[in-house]
This record gives structure tokens, C-alpha cells and sequence, in this order.
């Protein structure tokens, strides 16, 4: 629940916690709103037809530590008339290591209405790449700190 504010994705400039419950089998629930400022590529940009950066998206979590699984899936919900990327993450103990952590990443990228749909596809496959890497730095980077905090 601390994977933003972090220095590894900056782009996250906002996080507004919507709703958080825990359900009756010790699992968290929470739904959050990430403000998010894409630095999207002027060629992009002119393909949407916006100069607007700044995109919000809609996070689903399930903090399971019986389980000791995190999922989180999340959908932007800003520029859905040209772009829907939905996106699931799941942290696991590996079965062999349970010292160690699996992740596991889909995406599913839709482009709409727009002649360089592929290349927008690409493009935001490569970013998700990208960000999925920066989100296992910034798990380690909060798990670092937080145990700092508490020595």
C-alpha cells in the first residue's frame, strides 16, 4: 500500500485511497484513484489529439497474508476513446524459495480509431515493461525503508 510516492516512478503524482475493507477471511481490499503524468511522446500526443498528460487510473488491491499474495489490477479510465490498457500484478512466495517473490504481469492493450494503432500498441507494451521493473525496485525500495523506519 506504500508502492507511491517512490523515486523509481515518478510519473505517479497522486494517490486518493476511494475505498479500503478488509473482507471476513483477513484479506485488504482497496480501490484507489493514481494521478499519473505519462510524459507521452509529441508524435502521441498529436496522434490523440491532446496535449494533456496528466491520466488517471482505476486500482483494484487484494492483500492476502494468509496467502501471502498481493494482487493488484488496475485500468486507466482517462483517454479510454483511443486507449484501454488493463493491467493485473501478482506477488506470490516462489514454491520453491519462499524467501523469494513470483511476479506475475498481464496486460491486455486496446488501441481504438487511430491509423498507428500497433505502434501505440508497442509503445504502451514497452512502458508497461518498463514499469513493471520499476515497481519490483520500488517494492524493494519500500521494504528497505520501512525497516529502516522501524530500527
Amino acid at each position: 500500500m506504500r508502492k507511491y510516492p517512490n523515486p523509481m516512478n515518478p510519473s505517479v503524482v497522486g494517490v486518493d485511497v476511494l475505498e479500503r475493507s478488509v473482507d471476513s477471511r483477513g484479506r485488504l481490499h482497496s480501490h484507489r484513484l493514481l494521478s499519473t503524468e505519462w510524459g507521452l511522446p509529441g508524435l502521441v500526443r498529436a496522434i490523440l489529439g491532446t496535449s494533456s498528460t496528466l491520466t488517471y487510473i482505476r486500482e483494484h488491491s487484494i492483500v492476502d497474508p494468509v496467502g501471502k499474495k498481493m494482487e493488484l489490477c488496475s485500468t486507466n479510465i482517462t483517454l479510454t476513446n483511443w486507449v484501454s490498457v488493463s493491467e493485473r500484478l501478482v506477488y506470490t512466495p516462489h514454491p520453491e524459495d519462499p524467501g523469494r517473490t513470483v511476479l506475475t504481469q498481464e496486460a491486455v492493450i486496446t488501441v481504438k480509431g487511430i491509423n498507428l494503432g500497433s505502434y501505440l500498441e508497442s509503445l504502451m507494451a514497452n512502458v508497461i515493461s518498463s514499469n513493471a521493473k520499476k515497481g519490483w525496485a520500488a517494492i524493494e525500495w519500500i521494504i528497505e525503508n520501512a525497516e529502516r523506519a522501524l530500527s
